[in-house]
């Protein structure tokens, strides 16, 4: 009897190894902003203000080859993944695919870097300190979180990437001791991360029995053909989340930019949420829609169902305790900055809402229907945030950002409804037989 109550209550969902990949998605996410926080006074202590700034811009610079690097692959890694577990054969395929395609693509993206430093003169201030964080680019070719994602087996991945954090943390405190040793930096977490990595493969290799083939090109080429929707969708969400404060720069001074910026921060950590919701279930969800229909809606409505009571509580949360919030990180009163983070708080709320939609493409496959919503939102977003800044500033781009959510949820529901709506009646109403 407990059994059967708490198969149907968030105890049983807890249970589920969805949730115990939230929960190694969360420490990774934590981690990661814990060896941040810690290495910040020591680097700044170290290299300075200056040298600080420019390890910044030359990692900002590898966050943007590294959309290039991953190629869609982490959406499209844990589903291929997920439904091929207990073919070893056919797994080995998937894993040299990916990992090959990604080697290749930071190999592509270190010559563009190369180019761009001797042949075109560019990043002046900082070319070798760039130059050396290129290694960066082939940490996360190497990186298998896809693989074991979709294995459902984050326990691991989770633990090594602490490892690698740490053993960045370690590096700094021996080799980084004066503003000459700032090129280094990046080349230590780099070098961190590709060591763990590699341990990693020959663990999937040699503990689970995946082989690593090398793949022909033909192979290579049709991989990067199959993902090349998800990349662009990618470029599409990255300026979605990170255009705003560029467009606010065009419209305000440097005081609201500040202000907006401390508040945009939080609420992009806020907007984590619903996407490591997506990432841990969605190889499930794609297994369950293979194989259990009747499973895979009572898993998507559980799922959404409770990540929009848990979002919901977030946003208010952070909406009451904005004031407190501000202050804690700014050491100031900053009512404009309580203002936008009170707005903005609702963000992963209002995300949360497409959490349904969003498995069900990736789950289908349906990369054509991904690309289309994360293009129809960039346009959607870019044309209200450019009208309402202009008229409202900062304010008008808050609330540009939470129409931005709402109008890609309905986005998202339409095209839903139009290429998959037998599913949608399966998941919404009784006695219907299949999904088409």
């Amino acid at each position: 009897m407990i059994e059967k109550i708490t198969s149907h209550t968030f105890i049983g969902l807890f249970k589920s190894k969805s949730i115990q990949n939230f929960i190694f998605l969360i420490t990774i996410q934590a981690s990661n902003i814990v060896i941040t926080l810690i290495s910040m006074p020591l680097l700044i202590q170290s290299i300075g203000v200056d040298g600080f700034g420019l390890v910044n811009l030359s990692l900002s610079v590898i966050i943007l080859a590294n959309i290039l690097v991953g190629f869609g692959y982490n959406l499209s890694g844990p589903r291929e993944v997920a439904l091929h577990q207990s073919d070893k054969e056919t797994l080995s395929h998937i894993v040299s695919n990916i990992v090959f395609s990604k080697v290749l693509m930071a190999m592509l993206a270190t010559l563009g870097i190369v180019f761009a430093v001797f042949g075109l003169n560019m990043f002046k201030e900082y070319q070798w300190i760039l130059l050396f964080s290129v290694l960066l680019l082939f940490s996360e070719a190497t990186l298998p979180l896809w693989f074991f994602q979709g294995m459902e087996k984050m326990k691991l991945i989770s633990i090594a990437n602490v490892l690698s954090k740490l053993l960045y943390l370690m590096g700094i405190v021996l080799f980084i001791n004066k503003p000459d040793s700032a090129k280094w930096v990046n080349f230590i977490m780099g070098a961190s991360g590709l060591a763990i990595n590699i341990l990693l493969l020959l663990y999937i290799h040699f503990m689970l029995e995946v082989r690593f083939y090398k793949p022909k090109f033909v192979q290579l080429f049709a991989s990067l053909k199959d993902n090349g929707l998800l990349f662009l969708s990618n470029i599409a969400t990255h300026i979605s989340v990170h255009g705003g404060l560029i467009i606010l720069s065009f419209f305000s001074v440097a005081e609201v930019l500040g202000m907006f910026s401390l508040a945009e921060r939080i609420s992009m950590v806020l907007r984590m949420f619903p996407s490591m919701v997506i990432h841990s279930i969605y190889p499930n969800a794609t297994k369950l829609l293979k194989e259990d229909l009747s499973g895979f809606k009572i898993y998507i409505k559980k799922v959404s169902f409770w990540s929009l009571v848990i979002s919901l509580m977030i946003s208010l949360v952070i909406f009451a305790f904005a004031p407190f919030i501000i202050q804690l990180l700014s050491k100031a009163e900053l009512a404009d900055s309580v203002a936008y983070l009170r707005i903005l708080a609702f963000t992963p709320f209002l995300a949360s809402l497409n959490i349904m939609n969003v498995v069900i493409f990736l789950a289908k496959g349906q990369n054509k229907l991904f690309f289309k919503s994360s293009w129809m939102m960039v346009i959607f977003m870019l044309s209200v945030s450019i009208f309402l800044t202009n008229q409202y500033e900062a304010i008008g781009l808050c609330f540009a950002l939470l129409l931005t959510e709402i109008v890609v949820f309905l986005i998202c529901c339409s095209l839903n409804w139009v290429y998959n709506k037998n599913l949608v009646l399966i998941i919404f109403k009784k006695n219907v037989k299949n999904a088409g």
